[in-house]
């Protein structure tokens, strides 16, 4: 994803050494607004919960420097509005109700202090905006940066919609646009363009840096009978492809039919590549991707793209899809 950013220790700037473990995780505390329907809050060995469902959906993801973000190109608070977004959209894409995150950091203590407590800011508008709260965490030094997320949801007395009930006959459909974070890394990578209309390049970066996951789409969906969903991470092809595997079904997209196509091909007739790689291709927009019953009519705000069929593998306007279908951490991404 590009080059390490080397951290320095600047003169007069408080760093994470200067604070101490206990003063950084002191700091970060304040920070942090109460925990609604927590018996043990943050502070504590370990906090404790109140789940009305009885059951808990958990997710866990890990953000690296580096590899998932650059602090050159992104603020410590879009790192953070990522960081929680990301994990938080997981929990939507079982159907449930995002209720709380856990974080923990592996920094340098060159760090500056204050870079740590503007992720942190940045984690707390993003939990703010799902409905959730942070409810602990741990900080350990480390060469590099590096990010643990943990988040939990409630179910609300639904059925958790897994990867596995897609049928054919059902219809595919997602919560968002797709492709716009994949052509902000794009931007950020070939530098931006002198005929790009500024407000262009200013959305598909900001798609890149915070994308904003629709969270009540997934429990949406569940009401309306979603057979199978998934948070679209790594490449739209590519997770639609684990709902084909899981379901044991064929899956075909239609171009034609994703919506928000017009800023993709904007950009990429300025930098000359192929808008279909970043819709099909490209990931972290957290859009959600479900899969409903002939006869059902999804959510309002989604919108129908495919279908499912019988047989096995993704298709692509009816062909067989051969090229890379997103990205993978160990083998070359798309």
């Amino acid at each position: 994803m590009g080059v390490w950013v080397t951290t320095v220790a600047q003169e007069g700037v408080i760093t994470v050494a200067d604070l101490g473990e206990f003063g950084l995780i002191a700091a970060i505390q304040a920070l942090l607004p109460p925990v609604a329907g927590a018996e043990v809050g943050v502070g504590d060995d370990a906090a404790v919960l109140s789940i009305p469902d009885g059951r808990v959906v958990a997710s866990t993801d890990l953000l690296v420097e580096g590899r998932h973000f650059r602090r050159d190109w992104s603020s410590a608070d879009d790192i953070g509005r990522k960081a929680a977004a990301q994990n938080l959209a997981d929990i939507a894409a079982m159907g449930a109700t995002p209720i709380s995150l856990l974080f923990g950091l592996a920094i340098p203590g060159v760090l500056p202090a204050e870079w740590v407590l503007e992720v942190t800011r940045g984690m707390v508008a993003e939990c703010r905006r799902a409905g959730a709260a942070i409810s602990g965490g741990d900080v350990t030094d480390s060469d590099s940066v590096m990010l643990a997320i943990t988040a939990l949801g409630d179910l609300a007395g639904r059925h958790p919609v897994t990867r596995a009930g897609a049928r054919p006959g059902d219809r595919v459909a997602i919560s968002a646009a797709v492709g716009r974070s994949a052509a902000g890394l794009a931007l950020l990578a070939a530098g931006l363009p002198a005929d790009l209309p500024a407000d262009v390049a200013a959305e598909l970066l900001a798609a890149h840096r915070r994308p904003e996951p629709d969270y009540a789409a997934g429990p949406l969906a569940a009401q309306a009978g979603a057979t199978a969903m998934i948070d679209v991470s790594d490449g739209l092809i590519q997770d639609l492809g684990h709902v084909a595997d899981a379901s044991e079904v064929s899956v075909d997209v239609q171009v034609a039919l994703l919506p928000g196509t017009a800023i993709l091909r904007t950009t990429a007739d300025a930098l000359g590549s192929d808008w279909r790689l970043w819709a099909l291709a490209g990931g972290e927009d957290h859009a959600l991707a479900a899969t409903f019953p002939r006869n059902s009519q999804p959510p309002q705000t989604w919108t129908v793209i495919g279908t499912v069929g019988s047989g096995r593998g993704i298709y692509v306007d009816s062909a067989p899809w051969n090229s890379a279908g997103g990205w993978n951490h160990f083998l070359s991404s798309c």
